[in-house]
């Protein structure tokens, strides 16, 4: 068995990232302006501190980040990204506004832009590595109103399951 050196690698922490869509088929994104991936676009999220529900911090980061208030639902995704000497293992949520008309996001914390970016021109964009895909297919999900993703089943915030569906063998 090879020993492997730990003394360089990166201590992996837990992220979140929050989904906000609104009723113009625009996402919520951020400009990163700090590593990693700094100038990349992503949705608003970052790491969960002591004492927090996993949806508590998404709820938090999207507030911090962008100045909206969500609703977090469920899980969309969960990836792991090693990037620039950092180790992150993200869960990714889907968020809805609670409150559409005032959904201006202004930019705050550790973000250089905030904005609401049309689902057709993602491709203009320069986004992390894997997320257009998250965001289409959570929003695919999200308008067709399908149950997809991990639920929340008893509203504890601590254990989220596959809905009760019939999957077909």
């Amino acid at each position: 068995m090879q020993k492997i050196c730990t003394q360089s690698l990166p201590v992996p922490a837990i992220g979140v990232g929050g989904i906000v869509f609104n009723n113009r088929k625009q996402v919520l994104m951020i400009q990163r302006n700090q590593p990693p991936a700094m100038g990349f676009w992503s949705v608003p999220g970052g790491k969960l501190e002591p004492g927090e529900s996993l949806a508590g911090a998404c709820q938090r980061e999207i507030k911090e980040e962008t100045g909206l208030e969500t609703s977090v639902k469920h899980i969309v995704a969960v990836v792991e990204r090693r990037i620039e000497g950092f180790h992150y293992v993200i869960i990714d949520y889907l968020a809805l506004l609670m409150n559409e008309e005032n959904s201006f996001p202004i930019a705050q914390s550790d973000v250089a832009e905030a904005s609401w970016i049309s689902l057709e021109h993602l491709a203009d964009y320069k986004l992390v590595t894997g997320l257009a895909e998250i965001i289409l297919r959570t929003y695919s999900a999200y308008s067709d109103n399908q149950l997809a993703g991990l639920y929340d089943i008893d509203a504890t915030g601590t254990d989220y399951i596959l809905p009760d569906v019939n999957f077909a063998k």
